[in-house]
């Protein structure tokens, strides 16, 4: 696992490549053994596959989110806020369990936040998806998780580069002038 959180960048250039039916199946398989507070499971996954939809989607936001066009895969991620009251939590688990195997099966991923973020100055991002999508009021949309065979090479982060000073031990002590 620490091989893959290693390697693991935001990936927003993808393959024209359709990712193969086995890998989908291992993308739902893990997003449906996200752990849940209480067991609740108040999420659901939309897999998106096709290109209209897709690039339709990425006009979701107003910035962030117009790399999606042209990805094989979009996944969205809904959350029923009246089955639990950390669907968000819940739905950020599922989200980075996604794009961690995602990148353990050789493809790229990028988090789309759509939560409390806008489409345009009138519509905010959830209303636009939910209305794409023809997703029940009942649910608010989380994220979208955009999915493909890499088309740019990133580099993991060196462990030189981690933030080692955001780690204490036992007690929130910091030493001067940080």
């Amino acid at each position: 696992m620490i091989d893959i959180l290693r390697d693991r960048r935001s990936i927003r250039k993808y393959k024209s490549k359709k990712i193969e039916d086995d890998k989908i199946d291992k993308l739902k398989e893990a997003v449906l053994r996200s752990p849940s507070s209480r067991g609740r499971n108040p999420w659901r996954f939309i897999f998106v596959d096709k290109p209209q939809l897709i690039d339709n989607l990425a006009y979701s936001k107003e910035h962030g989110s117009k790399f999606l066009v042209g990805a094989p895969l979009a996944v969205v991620v809904c959350g029923e806020h009246e089955k639990s009251d950390v669907w968000v939590e819940d739905c950020s688990i599922a989200s980075i369990i996604l794009q961690l195997t995602a990148q353990s099966l050789q493809l790229g991923s990028c988090w789309i936040q759509i939560r409390n973020r806008m489409h345009d100055p009138n519509t905010n991002s959830e209303d636009y998806v939910k209305e794409l999508l023809k997703i029940p009021d009942k649910f608010r949309i989380e994220s979208i998780i955009g999915i493909g065979y890499p088309d740019e090479e990133k580099s993991g982060i060196p462990q030189s580069a981690l933030q080692f000073d955001k780690i204490l031990t036992n007690y929130y002590e910091v030493k001067a002038g940080k």
